[in-house]
């Protein structure tokens, strides 16, 4: 299989489980548009040009958002992506304040290839919650995301300079933002 063709099967099989969902944003935008930003970043700001890892990146939500199951990611993308996305993914059995603590103390002990991916998860996510936020959040509930995301990335850094410096350069300016109210 060539490295091409990991990603296309990726974004295909991302696409199709993702499928009518879309993004909490006020612009109702496809949700597939996530994880393509993301391996996008990866790709262009990260400089990241393993395909595993850019794989990954598009599949990241597939296990905790659709009925995938991590088997079925080893199976058909291999063990490395599917390691990946399991260190990305969160319990949903859990309640959601539980699963945000256990972002912020999961965070040192990824691999570095996840703190990667975890970095430009939060890049992503942080755009949007700035630029395109859901309805029905307020500014006081936009920087409390903000800060929780600063939490996250605290236990993400060094291993991308050039991500770290865009996470924060995003940080700061949705800090300004949001900072009035």
């Amino acid at each position: 299989m060539s490295d091409a063709s990991l990603i296309i099967r990726a974004l295909e099989f991302a696409a199709t489980r993702h499928s009518g969902q879309i993004r909490k944003g006020d612009t109702e935008e496809p949700y597939i548009n996530h994880p393509i930003s993301v391996a996008f970043l990866l790709s262009e700001v990260g400089g990241v040009t393993d395909q595993e890892i850019l794989a990954a990146a598009l599949l990241h939500d597939t296990v905790e958002d659709t009925d995938t199951t991590l088997e079925e990611l080893r199976s058909l993308f291999g063990e490395t992506v599917e390691s990946l996305v399991a260190e990305l993914t969160d319990d949903k059995t859990l309640p959601k304040e539980e699963r945000k603590l256990l972002q912020i103390s999961h965070a040192p002990a990824l691999s570095a290839d996840a703190k990667l991916l975890k970095l430009s998860d939060k890049i992503c996510n942080l755009r949007d919650v700035v630029g395109k936020p859901p309805k029905d959040w307020s500014d006081e509930r936009r920087r409390e995301y903000l800060e929780w995301t600063a939490q996250v990335i605290a236990g993400c850094r060094g291993v991308n300079p050039a991500m770290e410096a865009l996470y924060d350069s995003e940080l700061d300016a949705g800090r300004e933002s949001t900072a009035g109210s």
